[in-house]
Formats: C-alpha cells, sequence, structure tokens
C-alpha cells in the first residue's frame, strides 16, 4: 500500500518542492520518518495520529513508513503534519490519490485535526509557481501571506476533515484571493515621525544627510539625549520600500517565523535594535540548522545598535564582511547558506562610561585613560565602515518645553528621495545604487573638488587632527550634501559640513 503526496520546505530564505512518500506493510504497528527529519518532524508521528482517529478516520495498524524526498536534505518544522496524514489516509483509500500530485499541501495538525500555521508561507508559494502545480493547501492562517504570489491557487484549510473533504471533491473551496497593491499602499505607514522630536536639529540634518547616501552613522552623546528616538524615526525618512524589496523583506521574516499576525506583507523599512548581550549567532546568523540574525531581518532596513561599545568586540567584528558585501553566508557541517543583509547601521554610544563626559549638567567621573579605553572598543577596521559621526548634545528646557512640531519625516523624505535618484542616474552603468557604495576609483571620479575645497581638506587634516580614513568619508559625504542641495559641484561649504560629521577622528572626548 503506498501513496504519495506534495508539500516544500524552506532553505535559507528560498523553498523547495518535498515528495512525500507514505508505504504501509501488513506487520508490527510501527511509525518511522526517513529522509533526514528534524525533532519536530520526527514527532509528527504523534500528532498524525491522534488527529486522524479524533477526525474519525481509520489510523491502519500497520507498519507505516513516511520518506521526505530529496533525502539528503535536512528537514524541519511542523508543516509536514498535513502531508503526511493525507498520505496515509490515501495509502488507506480514504483519500482519492488522483489530485495529489495537483497540490502543495502544508500544516501543522493539533491532536482534534485542527490546523496551526506554518513558517515560510511565502517562499512556499514561490516554489509552488516555479514548479507549476496548480494550487497549495494549508492553514487558513497563512492564506493572506501566499496569495500574494501571483498566479498561485491558494486553497486554506481550517482542519485536516476539511482538507480531506476537498481533495476528495466532497467540498469546494474557492481560491483565497488579495488585492496585492491595496495590502501594499495601505502597509506603507509609521507609528512614529520626526515631528515627534524636539531641537536637536543638527543630529535631525545629520540623519537625512545618512538617509540621503546612504551612510551609517554613529551617534555619540549623553544618557536622555535622545539618539534611541531618533534612531527609531530613521527608516521613515528613507525612500518607500518597492514592492519586490517589499516581497524579498517579508521572505526573511516569514523564514524566521516573525512575521505579525494578519499582516501579509512588510512595507515599510525594518528597524531591528538587538541588545548588546546578543550572540554572534544572534546578530548574523546561525545555529545547527542555520536561521537569519538580526543583520538579515534588518534587510533593506536599519540595523541600530544601542550602546555600541557594551557589545562584545567578536560580535561587532563579524558585522564587518555582511556590511562590506550586503549578504552573509553561515557554512556549517552539513549545509552552507546565504542569507540578504544589505542594511543601513545606526549606532549610539555615551562618550565615556558614565556618560556625563559631555553634558553640562552634570559632572563626568572618567579619567582620561578609562575613556580612552571605553572609547577603543570600537576597532579601526568597524569605524572604516561608519561615514558620520556625530555629537548628540543633552536637550535643552527651551527645546523639550517648546510647543512647535518639528519638521514630518514626509517633507524630509521627499528630500532623501530627490537625492537618491540623481545617486542611481550618476550610478547608473556601474552597478552601485548610494554615494556610500563608493570606492577610492569612485571617489576619484565622481567627487572633485576645487582649490579652496582642497585647502579647506588640507587644514582639516593637518590642523584638525583627522586620520587619513577620513578624507574619503569626508568626501563621500561631501557628496551627499551636494545631492542635497541639488548641486552638480561639491563647494567648499559641504566639505565644511561633512567635516563636522567627523567626530571621534578630532579626539573630542580627550
Amino acid at each position: 500500500m503506498f501513496a504519495k503526496a506534495l508539500s516544500a520546505s524552506v532553505l535559507g530564505i528560498d523553498a523547495y518542492i518535498v515528495q512525500v512518500e507514505a508505504h504501509l506493510e501488513p506487520m508490527l504497528p510501527s511509525f518511522s520518518t526517513v529522509g533526514l527529519p528534524d525533532g519536530a518532524v520526527k514527532e509528527s508521528k504523534e500528532r498524525v495520529n491522534a488527529a486522524i482517529k479524533n477526525s474519525d478516520y481509520y489510523f491502519p495498524r500497520k507498519k507505516i513508513t513516511v520518506n521526505l524526498a530529496p533525502a539528503d536534505i535536512k528537514k524541519e518544522g511542523s508543516a509536514f503534519d498535513l502531508p503526511m496524514a493525507i498520505g496515509i489516509l490515501a495509502a488507506t483509500g480514504q483519500v482519492s490519490p488522483e489530485r495529489l500530485l495537483d497540490f502543495a499541501i502544508l500544516g501543522e495538525l493539533s491532536l482534534d485535526g485542527a490546523l496551526r500555521p506554518i513558517r515560510g508561507a511565502l517562499p512556499i508559494s514561490v516554489a509552488v509557481k516555479e514548479e507549476g502545480l496548480k494550487g497549495i493547501i494549508l492553514p487558513m492562517e497563512n492564506a493572506e501571506e501566499a496569495a500574494i504570489v501571483d498566479a498561485v491557487r491558494v486553497y486554506p484549510v481550517e482542519s485536516l476533515k476539511e482538507a480531506v473533504d476537498f481533495l476528495n471533491d466532497k467540498s469546494k473551496i474557492e481560491p483565497f484571493t488579495i488585492d496585492l497593491e491595496g495590502v501594499f499602499s495601505e502597509s506603507q505607514s509609521y507609528d512614529v515621525d520626526f515631528s515627534d522630536v524636539k531641537g536637536q536639529e543638527q543630529v535631525k540634518r545629520a540623519l537625512e544627510v545618512a538617509a540621503a547616501g546612504n551612510h551609517n552613522i554613529l551617534m555619540i552623546g549623553p544618557p536622555g539625549s535622545g539618539k534611541t528616538m531618533l534612531a527609531k524615526r530613521l527608516p521613515t525618512i528613507l525612500p518607500n520600500l518597492s514592492l519586490e524589496e517589499a516581497l524579498e523583506t517579508t521572505k526573511i521574516h516569514s523564514v524566521a517565523g516573525l512575521l505579525p499576525s494578519h499582516k501579509a506583507l512588510i512595507a515599510t523599512r525594518p528597524y531591528r535594535s538587538p541588545h548588546h548581550t546578543i550572540s554572534d549567532a544572534g546578530l548574523i546568523g546561525g545555529g545547527h540548522i542555520p536561521r537569519p540574525g538580526e543583520v538579515s531581518l534588518a534587510h533593506h532596513g536599519v540595523l541600530f545598535l544601542d550602546e555600541l561599545s557594551e557589545f562584545k568586540k567578536n560580535v561587532l567584528e563579524v558585522m564587518r564582511q555582511p556590511m562590506e558585501d550586503g549578504w552573509v553566508s553561515i557554512a556549517r557541517a552539513a549545509i552552507s547558506l546565504t542569507y540578504p543583509a544589505n542594511f543601513m547601521l545606526s549606532a549610539a554610544m555615551n562618550p565615556c562610561p558614565c556618560g556625563f563626559l559631555t553634558d553640562p549638567n552634570n559632572e563626568c567621573s572618567c579619567t582620561p585613560p578609562q575613556i580612552q579605553k571605553y572609547m577603543s572598543r570600537i576597532s579601526g577596521p568597524l569605524l572604516d565602515r561608519i561615514d558620520i559621526h556625530i555629537e548628540v548634545p543633552a536637550v535643552r528646557y527651551k527645546d523639550m518645553s517648546s510647543k512647535q512640531a518639528g519638521e514630518r519625516s514626509e517633507v524630509i523624505r521627499q528630500r532623501v528621495i530627490q537625492a537618491r535618484k540623481g545617486q542611481l542616474k550618476r550610478f547608473a552603468q556601474t552597478g552601485k545604487f548610494s554615494n556610500a557604495d563608493m570606492e577610492s576609483k569612485d571617489i576619484r571620479k565622481y567627487c572633485p573638488i576645487d582649490e579652496e575645497g582642497e585647502e579647506l581638506l588640507k587644514m582639516a587634516i593637518t590642523k584638525l587632527g583627522l586620520s587619513a580614513r577620513a578624507y574619503d568619508r569626508i568626501l563621500k559625504v561631501s557628496r551627499t550634501i551636494a545631492d542635497l542641495e541639488g548641486s552638480d559641484d561639491i563647494l567648499p561649504v559641504h566639505i565644511s559640513e561633512a567635516i563636522q560629521y567627523r567626530s571621534l577622528d578630532r579626539n573630542l572626548w580627550l
């Protein structure tokens, strides 16, 4: 007695079709699953047994072998419960086998036969479309997410019995559809806005420059100066996600099981803020079966590292490769996966261990060696990848008590979008997308400056004690400031502003 059904599993952020084969033999009753199943898949035999019996179907007292093919790839998760139950019922003649190869079947079974949601419905739906199957049968909670993929018929079910009746043509289920454009436009809203921030005009300007050129930014200031509040609003001034970017972002969150319930699409820029106690695997991704880390969950968005100097050094150092390449590769003995990680880094830290070095209202109790040791926790190679360092002063009472609202995020975003358009045109033939992506040869080509600008830069390097690494960073940020002003040329005023965004190079904290 044999039957075969189709299911799917996730590998990285993509999915592949899995054949679920059920074989029954008249021997002592047993239930074994082969095909490299993980713990959750092995435990499915108990859920399948109870669900079939509690749904009033016959569970055979025979030797049952379920094979998940291809058998050389590790299978994980509970989504195979439903196809395994369907395969056993088909092998015993309780489900018609004619339609089993037309659909991918997925779902976690509860003991009473009801279905629970699964992870990765969006990438699985993409795989179903690529395989040319007629549709996908999955839990009702995942229907909206799966229906995002055009031309895939999604049949949502709420129980094993409902799935069996559909496959036996005893009931009709209308394919689930959504208005993708409507869902996309409705989801493009943020809960926060830059108009909420009182004062800190210079820092807002620095964040606007960072957003316009996709520059990484480090904010340095005392506790309570608003660093976290400003960072949370950074995604609101970035250009809106395109539909393609939204789909890729949603796939990552779906695979990680972090897609909010009843939300089919992530249409706003992600904002991730991990605690400084995070491990390198949590930040980059990993585990026995690799999963995306915070850098991938922040793909197309902002990764905010608060209290940067409190992060373990090895954790910060592993970030250098994804910051440079826009992706992260995780290699294990059994498998190697690549996750996208094209994010904008926003970081914040205190100027000293006690935090009050630059606060006029509180006295700093730190000695120069303590401050030096504290600041040196951030390595030079990591600082090389941060174009803007900005001091965030303590908020004045005058600003806090002001009734006047600040500039709205939408207004700032329009200026950022305009600056980005110029960059896209400039780099159309190079494969780059923003000024932050420029390398040395690009800087020489796209960032020419006049004699006055050269003199200003020379003075900054020699008189202010700026480090050598600051030279290219200043030119890149100057190019972005010029783009915001709509200027084709980099003027001395643009260079002068860019110099102000190199606080750490000027050793202001010692």
